[in-house]
Order: structure tokens, then sequence, then C-alpha cells
């Protein structure tokens, strides 16, 4: 399934640690051969500070217990490094470790590096020693120490631009350990910033957009409330747009968020105008099937999606997060996914005849008659579906479902406030923009 594995378009906005969960995912499921994947993850490794793990993997590759030299010279210089830094840091650290000095410590920035360094003798140095000792931390492969020091450095910096950098760390950080409640804090904490900070160009503030849609990735499939908060963000129009036009291959994620989600039925008619408008720019067979079901009213072809689509999500890092129960393990997401396909199958068929005999039905949905007529009986007692099951002839018999005209002014006044809405708020951004320039 290399066809459709995006780590090498993903990879690119990603920090360099954030893509060894996914090499380590497709080396599991053997998507690519065990040599490139060792390689890959060397060359990773070349340009960060984890100088024992690139050795390991360099014996696993050659089969020798030997190193390159340049291998031994960079280990020499990382520790070196380690050292000077961890000295520089050490009045700052050393006080962010007693209790009692802690509690010195106020909201106000500024007080605290007046009372710093009139007591301590701590300034602008040691705070920047902080700064450089948790990110040379961080490429070490120390996430938990990065991760506290950058946290620390934060409350104390006046640099704007250094502390969100140090966001940023602590993000990757938090999801390097899988903290997702914290890492989901950080997210939306650098969601706010990014949302009102006022960039050099549109161009950057887009760029950072798309960036923190590809690390929530990891959060958002993995944390509980997830799928639905993922769908609040990506579905928003300004990230919407950054999709459309600098990520389409997010649409996956998205796609597949809103077939897994009931919740988030009434954007589900907007995304799949989304879903036709990108065909030309993306499409993989989650995004194709949704435009079988519901843009050609394709049923044959959606279930030749419907199995590609269970081929994809078990091999891609993000969807086919496996989980082991008793003696049995399972992909959760791979089968809720098909379980809503089909009943998405099944409602837009429906919806689309007034008579359907239970055995082209049962064939559409790829189940026997008698699951079939289980399901539908289900389908009628908990959705919106008018119909009845005529047993004597094996159909089903939708009863027609005429507009409801109150309801179409309610849904057409919705559309109108959103637009509104969206335009007040690019004046408003450009007005925002203007004294920038």
């Amino acid at each position: 399934m290399a066809e459709y594995d995006l780590t090498p378009t993903i990879a690119p906005h990603l920090d360099r640690h954030l893509v060894f969960p996914l090499l380590e995912f497709l080396q599991e499921r053997e998507t690519y051969s065990e040599d490139q994947l060792l390689k890959n993850k060397i060359e990773l490794l070349s340009k960060t500070n984890m100088v024992d793990y690139a050795m390991d993997i360099h014996k696993s590759l050659y089969h020798t217990d030997d190193v390159p030299q340049d291998m031994v010279d960079r280990r020499v210089e990382v520790v070196a490094r380690l050292k000077s830094l961890e000295e520089g840091a050490a009045p700052l650290v050393s006080f962010l470790q007693n209790e009692d000095k802690v509690q010195e410590l106020r909201a106000d920035k500024q007080y605290n590096l007046q009372m710093l360094n009139e007591r301590y003798q701590i300034g602008p140095e040691q705070i920047e020693a902080l700064y450089q000792y948790a990110k040379f931390q961080f490429e070490c492969g120390n996430y938990s120490g990065a991760a506290d020091f950058l946290y620390q450095y934060r409350a104390l910096a006046t640099n704007s631009e250094r502390s969100l950098s140090a966001l940023w760390g602590k993000l990757a950080a938090e999801i390097l350990m899988q903290n997702w409640d914290i890492a989901l804090e950080e997210l939306n904490r650098l969601k706010e910033i990014i949302d009102s900070k006022a960039f050099p160009s549109p161009l950057n503030q887009v760029q950072s957009r798309i960036w923190l849609m590809h690390w929530s990735l990891f959060i958002f499939f993995n944390h509980d409330n997830g799928r639905t908060q993922i769908i609040d963000l990506f579905n928003q129009d300004k990230y919407l747009n950054a999709i459309q036009t600098n990520a389409p291959h997010l649409l996956r994620y998205l796609a597949t968020a809103f077939i897994v989600n009931k919740r988030r039925r009434p954007q589900f008619k907007d995304f799949i105008k989304v879903i036709q408008q990108e065909q030309n720019s993306y499409k993989d067979p989650i995004t194709e099937f949704l435009a079988c079901v519901y843009v050609n009213y394709d049923f044959d072809g959606a279930q030749q999606k419907l199995r590609e689509c269970e081929q994809v999500i078990l091999n891609d890092p993000f969807l086919g997060k496996r989980v082991e129960e008793g003696n049995y393990t399972t992909v959760p997401l791979r089968d809720e996914f098909l379980e809503n396909a089909r009943l998405f199958i099944c409602e837009t068929y429906c919806r689309i005849h007034q008579r359907i005999d239970m055995g082209v039905l049962a064939e559409k949905l790829n189940l026997s008659y008698e699951e079939a007529e289980r399901w539908i009986v289900t389908l009628i007692r908990t959705s919106k579906l008018d119909a009845k099951i005529d047993s004597k002839l094996g159909t089903v018999v939708i009863e027609p479902n005429y507009p409801n005209v109150y309801e179409q002014l309610i849904d057409h006044t919705k559309a109108l406030s959103g637009r509104t809405y969206k335009l007040v708020g690019q004046l408003l951004e450009q007005g925002q923009a203007q004294p920038a320039r």
C-alpha cells in the first residue's frame, strides 16, 4: 500500500523527531524494505544529537559492531556541548529546582527578571542559556527534560519569537511522550497565537496553520475527543482554505473524521462540496468513497472503494493504531469506519429509491439477505429514514420525504449568517494587516 502512503508528503511539515514514529509504524507494517527505512532513519538522525540511536541503527543496517569514525567524533562533540550548555544554564536550573525560591516568582515577567537579577544574579544570558539547553536536550531525545525546561523558559521569556519557538518545541515533546491531554492544551495555545499574531506576510500565517494541522494529527487520532476536535479545527474557513490551497492530502483525515463522527452531520453536506471541488487536486480511496456515494451515486464503485479504504486505514500511521483486546488485535477506527461507511451507502441508496429489493440492497451492502434485513430494521429504528419492510415481496418501501419549508428557511438564514460572519472576519483581518505593512 505504498501507493497511498502519505509519509513522504507529510514529513516536510513535521519536526524531524516527529517523523520517527511514522517510520516505526511503516517498519512494523513492512510497507517498505527494512534497509530503506533504516537508511531513512540514519539520514534523519544525522541532523539531531541522538548519536547513540544512530549508532545502533547503523549496526543493524550493516550487521556489524563497528561504527564510522565520524559518528564517534560526533558523539564526543555532543557530550562536550551538552556539558557546556548545562554549566551555562546551571544557575537558573538550580533556582527553578528550589520550590521555596520559585514561590517568589509572579505573573509579572518584568518583576521576575528584575528580582532574579537583583537577588540571584540571574540575567538575560542565563535565561537564553536555559533555552539553548532545553533545545539541545530535545535534540538529544530527552523529551521530558526538554518539555520542563521549555515550559520554565516561556514563563520568563520576553522575546515573543523565542517564546513561540519554545511552544512549538514543547508541543513536539509532549506528542513524542504521548501526553495527549497536555499536548492538546499546547496545541490550542499555539492556535490562539497563530490566529492572533501579526505575521510578516499572510503566507507565513498560512504556513504556520499547515504545520499546526499536520502536528495535530498525532493528537486527534489518539485523544478521546480528537475525532470531533479535528473537524472543529480543519473545517474552519481559514484552515480549510489552507488545506485546499497548500495541503489537500489532509482531506483524507478530515474525511475519515466525518465518516466516524455522527455528531458533525450538519457540516458534512458542505464538506462533500469540498470533496467534489478537490477531486482533481487530491483523491484517495477514502475521498473517492464519499464521491461515489454522495456525488456520483455509484454504489458499486463505493463498495470497491470501501475495500480499498480498509487497506488505507490499516497502513496509515495515524489511522491504523492497533489495540490489544485479550488474545486479539483490533484496529478500532477501521471497524468504526466500515460500520458507518456501510450506513452511508444504505441511507443514500434508500433515499433515492422508492421501493428497493432486499436482495439488491444486500448486494450493495456486501451482506447476506438476513444480515441486510436486520440492518434495515435497525436503520429504521435509529435514523430519520421513513420506511417499511414488505416481507411478502421482500422489498423496502421508502416513504416520500417532502422538504419542510420552515426548516429550509432556517437553513438559508444560517447560511447567510455564516457568509456575513466570514466576510466581516476577512475585512477585520485585512484591517489588522494594514498597520503591519
